[in-house]
């Protein structure tokens, strides 16, 4: 019913359409949210490791137990959702062409992802890790800024790709 009164009134008053390739054409893409996630979940897992290590757990343990795995798993989503969306909207056939395997990087991203929310184990999170600053070259390759490597400076401590920014 919606759909024929909306229609009866562009019929009416012509309302030209509009398109873009996303749902804000805000043209503001950056992995780093998806790197920042992936960190996070590697310092949930590290965090849930140290509580494993007690003998006895507490009930102030178990929430903090269950704080963690929440934690862990919201940034799951969350790199998900950030790695579809510059994959879904940013990426075009001039992107495709420039890096044919990226389709392919992304599906390992959603499965790695997967795997790392249903395990309690660093290498899943590591290996997610490798693949999201993977990606985030080839997102940073693609308009045309360099990347370097380095630790980040809080924990895990870990190496992430960064864009090399010139100051202006």
């Amino acid at each position: 019913m919606l759909h024929s009164m909306v229609t009866a009134l562009d019929k009416v008053f012509s309302v030209p359409t509009a398109s873009a390739h996303c749902d804000i054409p805000c043209k503001i893409y950056d992995p780093s949210s998806a790197q920042i996630a992936v960190l996070t979940m590697v310092r949930m897992i590290d965090l849930i490791e140290e509580i494993s290590q007690k003998a006895e757990l507490t009930i102030a343990d178990q929430a903090q137990l269950i704080r963690l795995t929440n934690e862990k798993e919201a940034h799951g989503v969350k790199l998900k959702e950030e790695i579809r969306v510059i994959w879904g909207d940013y990426f075009k056939q001039p992107q495709f062409d420039q890096f044919p395997e990226i389709h392919s990087l992304v599906h390992n991203i959603m499965l790695q992802a997967s795997k790392t929310k249903q395990h309690v184990a660093r290498e899943h999170g590591l290996k997610l890790l490798e693949l999201v600053n993977e990606f985030a070259a080839a997102f940073w390759t693609t308009k045309g800024v360099e990347t370097y490597t380095a630790t980040c400076p809080y924990p895990p401590s870990l190496a992430v790709v960064y864009p090399k920014l010139t100051a202006i």
